[in-house]
């Protein structure tokens, strides 16, 4: 793989995977890319999803919590399986064959993320040794530490993929990615320059989730179509208390996690709700309407106007979740990604399918803008396929 000059100039198609904070699945995107940084040219070829089963779920969410050594590390198999499963899958739908993927990027399943010095570290799993060994394709994972390494916060990764597939000539862009955590992109325009700033403003899909696998005791573990926040009303005297959570007031590079907004801090929350008699119903229009109103708050650590918002990521399925973003940020214009010819899904999944891409052309791929790091650094950790012999060329800043 990569051994000829021509590799370097001919797209390859490469796999990204990503699981989210919510641990409710693995996303896939086969994507072919060509060239290198902002003149990067990426197509999505497929995309695939791999649900994780109720029990397999609660069992991650309960690692995260509590989990000891020998379950963290039974688990980092199970999950390298799985993660390995969903490329196969990936490939059969597309109607390619195994040689005719040149790499992987998997970004895991994450199980701890402490951004925060001095004991910066975080923990993603998913065994990528696995992953390249079912598939025969050179995969690279273990992303974040190297960033950490270099003084950053590992978080959020994805703005490097926004940069490439929304930065726009005369327009300034937010690209907020709506996963189990939400994260914000600011794209100013190329006409007018500025500094790309990108930072985690409080929960996307998580309290949600959370407040609907408690309500519905399992049965349900996301608020389809935002159905039960629709007939919910919104309790001001709650989203008053949500908003003055002190991550919203903290300056950026920011990241955050389950350590903050997870099942905890929500049961703790409906705990409360329940001793004022609150309806199921309007805890969760209040949480759905404060995810919105915490990533409006991003607006004042920007250095610089914003002319649209473009939503991605599984939250833009959430219709109520999608009304009170344009809610929160009218007048300005509010559209999913579907509006600029992606699949809104696709895209967490697609960011690391570029970042691996980058690492195996020794390409550095963090933003230190964004994350904190005090240099440009490769990240990602090489796992060779079956036919890999690493091309060596001289590295490409971003």
């Amino acid at each position: 793989m990569l051994t000829p000059e021509k590799e370097i100039f001919s797209p390859l198609n490469v796999i990204g995977l990503m699981s989210g904070t919510s641990a409710d699945g693995i996303d896939a995107s086969l994507v072919s890319i060509k060239g290198h940084g902002p003149r990067m040219i990426v197509k999505l070829l497929a995309f695939a999803s791999s649900t994780y089963p109720r029990k397999l779920q609660a069992h991650i969410l309960q690692i995260c919590e509590s989990g000891t050594g020998p379950e963290v590390c039974d688990l980092n198999v199970t999950l390298g399986e799985r993660f390995a499963a969903t490329a196969l899958k990936l490939i059969r739908l597309s109607g390619l064959t195994n040689h005719d993927i040149h790499l992987i990027g998997s970004h895991g399943q994450t199980l701890y993320h402490h951004s925060r010095a001095p004991h910066r570290s975080t923990l993603q799993i998913g065994e990528p040794a696995i992953i390249a060994e079912r598939t025969g394709v050179t995969t690279v994972a273990d992303f974040r530490p190297r960033d950490m390494a270099a003084g950053g916060e590992g978080a959020p990764l994805t703005p490097y993929a926004h940069h490439i597939l929304f930065q726009h000539k005369t327009r300034s862009r937010l690209i907020v990615n709506l996963g189990g955590i939400c994260n914000v992109t600011y794209l100013p325009s190329t006409m007018t320059g500025g500094t790309i700033a990108a930072f985690d403003v409080g929960p996307g899909n998580m309290m949600i989730n959370s407040a609907i696998t408690h309500i519905t005791k399992g049965k349900a573990r996301q608020d389809t179509n935002g159905s039960t926040a629709a007939k919910g009303r919104i309790n001001q005297a709650l989203l008053t208390a949500l908003s003055k959570h002190p991550f919203l007031k903290r300056r950026p590079p920011k990241s955050t996690g389950r350590e903050e907004f997870g099942n905890a801090y929500v049961q703790r929350l409906m705990r409360d709700a329940r001793r004022c008699k609150m309806q199921n119903e309007d805890f969760v229009a209040t949480v759905t309407a404060f995810t919105a109103q915490a990533a409006n708050t991003s607006q004042r650590f920007l250095k610089g106007t914003v002319d649209e918002v473009i939503l991605a990521g599984g939250g833009t399925k959430n219709h109520t979740l999608v009304k009170e973003f344009r809610t929160a940020f009218a007048p300005i214009s509010v559209n999913t990604a579907e509006a600029y010819e992606w699949n809104s899904k696709t895209i967490e999944a697609t960011a690391f399918a570029i970042m691996a891409y980058q690492t195996i052309h020794g390409t550095p791929n963090n933003l230190p803008s964004v994350t904190g790091a005090d240099r440009l650094v490769v990240m990602g950790k090489i796992l060779p396929g079956r036919s890999f012999r690493l091309q060596t060329r001289k590295a490409v800043e971003p």
